[in-house]
């Protein structure tokens, strides 16, 4: 009798362990992006907006007690904000439609606390219908930042009560505002409150089945977009797009956001040396884009309701000096591909062609009619397949022999390396250990140096 319990016993324990393990175990170079991964992360550049309450008040942080009079902007121009945006290169814009203070931008039904209790265009306001038209007028996406911790609402102490609440919101925007490219959650100010974040997905999903979550990794293990870690606009590590979450593997790209004054998300008066100059810009271009990363800058509306001058005009030269910097691709302007002439593809200038590279090793070569002088290369990887670059170099062929500028591991979406500048004749990408094919987008060379132009 004994034996036979114990028998039995044994049998459900590891009927229970075979039903918690995957039929094929996972590997990182397996797992593969959504097609709105896929599409997300071409996008490169987004702004996120905050703009409340906050604006009025000279605070970072509200409190939930200002008085919902005091949002009161004479000159409200979501078009303005979108034409600055996009004079940047972003592709998309997300609106904090709810801060941490619980005030709402939009005339929410399940609460008093917002634009509709405030002086502006007399309680008849919708800053989310403004901004999500303006962006969309400008072929810009649209997304949401809605705060699951709120310091108004009399139910936040109530977890049941106020996820509902939270719910009834979110349903609010995802059914209100046409199509949404990105929902943030934002973890701040709730340690050691437990959200149902699985039952929040899916209630945006039923109304935006293609948006997508941003979230911190050890906030909520099924986002789809995973926060950098900081949020000075730098990838301080090789970026892998596939995270491990103690044994369990997903597509999560990541999205390093900083704001476009040091430190400030909302507006302040007399705070002019806080913009970020064009130089730290690009840095912060190069620190993000360049690693394979979405950049989110954050832009603040003054008190009137328009993003100030000088932000402006920071936004339109950072856009200008990245066209600038990446105009004349010399591999596409006048590269010519040494063997397999398929490998045009990864030099055309099209990120819509690539170039499947024999598996495990392989190596893209150019060679020019006269030398050429470069100090940057720009390499992407096709990524609908997964990741599959492990380890390449970029060499130069100089006094007989191969040279390396570069070498390194992790491409990814889009990998930008600095190197001092060169002038060569023949030059290689080398990949020199794939996990099986991978794939080139694109290769290209540029002369970024001052004194060349």
């Amino acid at each position: 009798m004994f034996k036979k319990t114990l028998l039995r016993s044994s049998t459900v324990v590891l009927l229970s362990l075979a039903a918690l393990t995957p039929a094929h175990p996972q590997s990182f170079t397996d797992i593969k992006p959504s097609p709105s991964q896929v599409e997300w992360q071409d996008l490169e550049i987004g702004v996120i907006i905050h703009f409340s309450t906050n604006t009025f008040l000279n605070r970072e942080w509200g409190d939930g007690t200002a008085d919902p009079s005091v949002f009161n902007p004479t000159h409200v121009d979501t078009d303005q904000w979108m034409e600055a945006a996009k004079a940047a290169g972003a592709k998309y814009a997300v609106l904090v439609a709810k801060h941490h203070d619980g005030f709402t931008l939009w005339p929410s039904k399940k609460t008093e606390y917002g634009v509709k209790k405030s002086p502006w265009l007399d309680g008849k306001g919708d800053l989310v219908r403004m901004a999500s038209t303006s962006a969309h007028k400008a072929g810009m996406g649209f997304g949401v930042y809605l705060s699951p911790w709120d310091r108004h609402d009399p139910r936040y102490p109530d977890p049941k009560a106020y996820d509902e609440y939270y719910l009834a919101q979110l349903g609010e925007l995802a059914r209100s505002y046409g199509p949404l490219t990105e929902f943030w959650l934002d973890g701040a100010g709730s340690e050691g409150r437990t959200y149902d974040f699985d039952k929040i997905t899916r209630e945006l999903r039923t109304y935006q089945p293609n948006t997508l979550v941003f979230a911190d990794v050890a906030l909520y293990r099924n986002a789809d977009i995973r926060w950098v870690g900081t949020e000075s606009g730098t990838v301080p590590y090789e970026n892998w797009n596939v995270i491990d979450r103690a044994g369990y593997l997903r597509w999560r790209p990541i999205e390093a956001d900083t704001p476009l004054r040091k430190l400030h998300w909302f507006w302040h008066p007399n705070d002019e040396s806080s913009l970020n100059s064009v130089e730290e810009l690009l840095h912060i271009y190069t620190e993000t884009v360049g690693r394979g990363a979405q950049l989110m800058l954050g832009l603040a509306p003054d008190n009137t309701g328009r993003i100030p001058d000088a932000d402006v005009k920071r936004l339109r030269e950072f856009g200008a000096a990245v066209h600038r910097l990446y105009e004349h691709n010399l591999t596409a302007d006048s590269g010519h591909i040494v063997g397999d002439p398929s490998a045009t593809a990864a030099t055309d200038n099209d990120p819509a062609t690539f170039w499947s590279a024999p598996s495990r090793h392989a190596a893209l070569e150019l060679r020019f009619d006269k030398p050429v002088t470069f100090d940057h290369a720009v390499t992407m990887e096709w990524l609908n397949e997964g990741q599959h670059i492990q380890d390449y170099s970029i060499d130069t062929w100089q006094n007989g022999a191969w040279r390396p500028l570069v070498h390194a591991r992790a491409i990814g979406h889009k990998k930008i390396d600095l190197f001092p500048r060169v002038t060569a004749q023949r030059v290689r990408l080398n990949l020199l250990s794939t996990s099986g094919s991978a794939a080139i987008r694109e290769f290209q060379l540029y002369d970024g140096t001052p004194s060349s132009k």
